[in-house]
């Protein structure tokens, strides 16, 4: 095993290395195009760039580019991606708009290193590097979901947001407990026009989509000191799948106003609310009572046509900035936000049998979710001296309390008859519908976060820089449930260190490496009673960075290693409670975890005037402590590229782009797979590839058209496969016309 982890490391480098080196030359050539356009036009601005080549705006709307200048979701300090030692990924408003991405989970399936497990139709789980991703942030501000109690995060619209920001691997420092998977941070538009501006637009697309969205930016006072911003999004549409239907609403205000000239206030409101019909639960059956494979049509449901899964979301936030005159800056922010969400559903269970259909058994459950998180934060971040040198230094106190409660309702079928029925026929429409009692309770739970934070860049030499920083987290969570006894976690003083090394080869390339830590704490007791010390997982990285064009364009190639340590696994039985052998309880030590490593390689920016592209490749190896594939419905390999380009002369007026989305082989074993079939149970996908295609005209100065076609040669494949032995089908070929007014 050793000599063939050493050859599959040998093999992972020798291709970073081929990677590299087909990158480098297309840089160098649009490099070289880019000098020479350059020295023709030496006056000419790019008409979608408007970016400062010494200092790049944060947001990213306006700027025509697919990539930023700074970042701060990695770490507390404003810094470029060439700077920061870890690897992130930006999804720019342009790439936004250029592939029509709309929710969260489109952007999600767009990114580098990251994947969708898209198990139902309104539920799913995000992962990296081979796990889960435990939260979203807004601004920062990590927002922790169950994915058992999902309540609209992973539809979330995308209207309300400038950009998403990815940062893969271990994130403790500024997330707090989880996965060392990865961190996606969402961050809003705000009000930064002093003129009247905006945009309205329009869309239709298959399965009869209908979408509306505004957005206006407007001075409140003459000077433009106080400004405000309003969005509002409206989708209707069907779907590929029977039955199912989906609405939702986005409504967005806020408020910047200087009270000074280095005093910036920011307040503002969203409410998202998501109401699908006929959703589904749980899959559709992967195998007949004979072995042989179900092969559905994408369209067979599981539902029945009075399900429904409604979510509100409403979200209040503030923010106060002051930058001082030595450079140092405060902040202070605090946010509420509160998710409902009520669900009336039907489980379709078990495996059918061929000829006749039958073997399927049905479950109806409804369910009132409520939660609600106050957050609370204090920033505080500037330059200093030390020995001659200057450097920077970021501080900061985080506070989250998040309350969870759940109930559900009996469902009684009166003198109906529930049976499925034959399956190969299923008419969930004709299902019958059940009376519901009132709610009752179900789970609760109240998680407290918080911490103190520092961390100090270093200008050790001219091109030299040291990152170290720390996180102190007090960690308490309570719960209770109707088949969940009562239960504790509690970590106080818990240390999450954060150290990176970044050294300047040049003025384009970057060496850098990096340590960072996350934590997870376990329900688990250890032989005495007491709780187990939290799940570690530390993340090594290194790698190389490039940043061409003063930052229009940025390439990363990047190494890992993640692996986790003191997972909970059980040693055995102890008499507690004085029973003896009747009532024995589990006791567990904490053990070696599970190890990740690969390699990345990703290309965000500007090739050459007019031309966006970005392409990013993963490969990576996930496995337990026995050595045996951990999490193998997740893909290990993916490779996501989209590129547009701006044609030249007469023909400016037109933009085309598309891309490429390719996932490799995945798979689980179903233990509970019929005996006759001839695959020992493996529930198996192949590679796949998912072509996504675009054209956009601009009409006039002010009105365009845009036309995106996904999945454009209708692959058929799976959303997630589980080991229940339930399938669900991902969207076939979809297209949407949009039609853009901007003022």
């Amino acid at each position: 095993m050793d000599k063939l982890a050493h050859a599959h490391g040998r093999f992972e480098l020798k291709r970073l290395a081929v990677l590299v080196a087909l990158a480098a030359p297309l840089v160098a050539q649009a490099q070289a195009q880019a000098h020479a356009e350059a020295a023709q036009q030496s006056a000419a601005v790019l008409p979608q760039i408007q970016i400062s080549a010494q200092k790049m705006s944060d947001t990213t709307e306006g700027t025509g580019s697919y990539t930023t200048g700074r970042t701060k979701t990695a770490l507390p300090l404003s810094m470029s991606l060439r700077d920061t030692p870890q690897s992130v990924t930006v999804v720019t408003q342009q790439r936004i708009e250029d592939q029509g991405l709309t929710t969260v989970t489109d952007v999600v399936n767009n990114v580098t290193g990251v994947s969708v497990n898209q198990y139902e139709t309104n539920r799913a789980g995000f992962t990296s590097r081979g796990f889960d991703i435990d939260n979203l942030q807004i601004d920062g501000i990590p927002t922790t979901w169950d994915q058992a109690w999902s309540s609209g995060e992973v539809t979330g619209s995308l209207s309300i947001y400038d950009r998403v920001e990815v940062v893969r691997g271990a994130t403790g420092l500024m997330t707090g407990a989880g996965n060392p998977s990865a961190a996606i941070n969402l961050v809003r538009k705000h009000a930064t026009s002093k003129e009247l501006t905006g945009s309205a637009e329009i869309g239709i697309g298959s399965w009869q989509e209908r979408r509306a969205m505004a957005d206006v930016s407007t001075p409140l006072t003459r000077d433009g000191a106080v400004r405000a911003r309003v969005v509002g999004e409206y989708t209707q549409r069907d779907s590929w799948i029977d039955l199912v239907e989906n609405k939702s609403k986005t409504i967005y205000a806020t408020v910047d106003a200087d009270l000074t000239p280095k005093t910036l206030l920011s307040i503002g409101y969203s409410y998202q609310q998501t109401d699908p019909k006929g959703p589904m639960w749980g899959g559709l059956p992967y195998w007949y009572t004979d072995g042989s494979l179900t092969n559905w049509d994408v369209s067979k449901t599981s539902s029945a046509g009075w399900t429904s899964w409604k979510t509100e979301y409403d979200n209040y936030f503030a923010t106060l900035e002051h930058e001082f005159d030595s450079g140092w800056k405060l902040r202070a922010s605090a946010t509420r936000s509160d998710r409902k969400a009520d669900s009336y559903l039907l489980y379709v269970s078990g495996v059918p049998d061929r000829a006749t259909g039958l073997g399927m058994f049905p479950f109806a459950g409804s369910y009132l979710t409520h939660t609600t998180q106050n957050d609370f934060g204090l920033h505080a971040s500037g330059p200093f001296q030390l020995f001659g040198r200057k450097h920077e230094a970021a501080f900061g106190y985080q506070y989250s309390e998040q309350k969870f409660a759940s109930d559900s309702r009996a469902a009684d079928f009166g003198s109906q008859n529930p049976d499925i029925g034959n399956f190969n026929n299923w008419n969930g429409a004709a299902y019958p519908t059940p009376s519901w009692g009132a709610p009752t309770f179900y789970e609760n739970s109240v998680t407290k976060q918080e911490a103190l934070y520092g961390v100090a860049r270093f200008s050790l030499a001219e091109p030299l820089k040291l990152i170290i920083g720390a996180r102190v987290s007090d960690y308490k969570k309570t719960g209770v449930g109707l088949y969940t006894p009562a239960y504790e976690l509690k970590n106080d003083h818990e240390v999450t260190p954060y150290a990176g090394l970044v050294y300047d080869l040049n003025d384009t390339y970057s060496a850098y490496a990096s340590y960072t830590e996350i934590f997870q704490p376990q329900n688990y007791k250890d032989f005495g009673g007491g709780t187990l010390d939290p799940i570690t997982g530390k993340n090594i990285e290194a790698g190389i960075k490039g940043e061409y064009f003063g930052g229009r364009l940025n390439l990363s190639a990047a190494i890992f290693k993640i692996k986790q340590d003191n997972l909970g696994q059980a040693a055995g039985l102890v008499d507690r409670d004085g029973t003896g052998p009747l009532a024995p309880e589990a006791y567990y030590v904490g053990s070696k975890g599970a190890t990740s490593k690969g390699v990345e390689l990703e290309i965000s920016g500007e090739l050459a005037k007019g031309w966006n592209a970005t392409a990013g490749y993963t490969n990576f190896k996930a496995e337990d402590a026995n050595g045996d594939d951990f999490n193998s419905i997740y893909p290990r390999k993916l490779f996501r590229v989209y590129t547009t380009y701006r044609l030249p002369g007469e023909l400016s007026k037109l933009t085309v782009g598309g891309g490429v989305n390719w996932e490799g082989r995945t798979y689980t074993l179903d233990p509970n797979a019929p005996a006759t079939n001839t695959s020992h149970g493996r529930i198996e996908q192949d590679g796949f590839s998912l072509v996504n295609l675009m054209a956009r005209y601009d009409i006039s100065n002010n009105l365009s058209a845009q036309l995106n076609v996904n999945n454009a040669f209708d692959k058929k494949h799976f959303g997630m496969f589980a080991a229940y032995g339930a399938i669900t089908y991902a969207a076939p070929r979809q297209a949407t016309l949009t039609l853009k007014y901007r003022f």
